[in-house]
């Protein structure tokens, strides 16, 4: 699903951006409800990018990454952690490309994201290249999902991927 977000794009940058496990549920400007294996799934598009919330019998669990005031944590590259049943990792990469090539790979990763049924993707307006997207996956034993938020006026794109997995 592929939709306009309706709020103005601040000049934010992608060292901006912060991670956090387990923060309450912010406002969001669009939401797509998902249910893979036992877990349903919420991915949530944020004036500041993004958050996914997993709710199954074994608890609740949200991630979080955005540009959050009063948080000046950078994203880390990797983190490994149990979450109540589940094992969770996360990871993070920066991509810096030039003007031609990255709007290009916004315009591949739109389409991709806009015709799954499990992807969600907001472009804020007057810039078809800054966006922020989400695409989720998985089964009974893993569920995932992987995020990019594009920021053109820097040339960067904030790739990250997400699992959780059953413990043994």
């Amino acid at each position: 699903m592929l939709t306009t977000l309706h709020t103005s794009y601040t000049d934010t940058r992608a060292g901006d951006l912060a991670w956090c496990l387990g923060s309450a549920e912010l406002p969001a400007l669009a939401v797509l409800d998902l249910r893979i294996g036992p877990v349903d799934l919420q991915l949530r598009l944020l004036g500041a990018s993004h958050q996914v919330v997993l709710g199954a019998a074994s608890g609740r669990c949200s991630e979080t990454v955005a540009c959050l005031p009063g948080r000046r944590t950078p994203l880390p590259a990797r983190v490994a952690e149990r979450v109540q049943g589940w094992e969770y990792e996360f990871a993070a990469r920066v991509e810096s490309l030039p003007e031609q090539s990255f709007a290009g790979r916004a315009q591949e990763l739109l389409a991709l994201v806009e015709n799954h049924p499990h992807g969600l993707a907001g472009v804020f307006p007057g810039d078809p290249t800054a966006f922020t997207a989400l695409l989720a996956g998985g089964d009974e034993r893993e569920i995932y999902w992987r995020t990019w938020h594009a920021y053109p006026q820097e040339g960067r794109l904030v790739c990250t991927r997400s699992s959780l997995k059953v413990r043994d």
